[in-house]
């Protein structure tokens, strides 16, 4: 996969890709309309401040890369924006609605777990338990055309793995915080027996400074 998509690209497409679904009777959107929608306060991770300025700009450099195209007609005195990134007759990927709500989240939200993508894709396509959602994110990491998400390292406090999209180029994971390894049964039993060496060796100091002061 050679496309490699800036974080306002990936936040337009996402938020295309959205709307298609979630509000059909307002899609395409204005470029007013898109830059409210980038500009969410809820179901987005950034939240961003764009103007309209820079929604336009990166608008016009997604329809040069073939990933946008306007839909204003000669009736229409505003232009109005589709994507163009998947299932459509022009685009290079072609993906189930699954694999679509997964990208469209991933985009919109950065790196998500399983559980966290289940209930975060609710209306834009249905995941009947986690099992299902894990399979999609599988079928997203080893399509032949791909790989389009990786796993990431389970970080600190986590008891899920996040998944994030690979449609900005490969995730530098050593610059991502990690959980640690786990305490294995032998090593637990050895710092045990390290405290109770200890307390046995601080109770015989304390006797002998009992019998000094006695």
């Amino acid at each position: 996969m050679n496309l490699e998509l800036s974080l306002i690209e990936t936040r337009i497409i996402g938020c295309l890709i959205e709307k298609e679904k979630t509000t059909p009777d307002q899609y395409p959107l204005s470029l007013n309309a898109l830059t409210n929608a980038c500009n969410q306060k809820s179901n987005r991770d950034p939240v961003m401040n764009l103007s309209e300025g820079e929604v336009q700009q990166t608008v016009d450099e997604l329809v040069k890369k073939h990933l946008v195209s306007s839909a204003g007609g000669a009736s229409s005195r505003v232009t109005k924006y589709r994507h163009r990134f998947a299932n459509t007759e022009f685009s290079q990927y072609q993906f189930n609605d699954r694999e679509m709500g997964i990208v469209c989240v991933l985009f919109l939200r950065g790196p998500q777990t399983p559980g966290e993508l289940r209930g975060r894709t609710n209306r834009l396509c249905e995941f009947n338990d986690i099992q299902q959602v894990e399979d999609t994110l599988e079928q997203l990491s080893t399509r032949e055309d791909g790989p389009f998400v990786v796993k990431l390292p389970r970080e600190p406090g986590r008891r899920e793995s996040r998944y994030a999209h690979l449609f900005s180029g490969e995730v530098d994971i050593s610059q991502l915080p990690t959980a640690s390894e786990p305490v294995t049964r032998a090593e637990d039993t050895n710092r045990l027996d390290t405290l109770e060496q200890r307390v046995n060796q601080l109770e015989v100091e304390l006797a002998q400074l009992k019998e000094l002061l006695s």
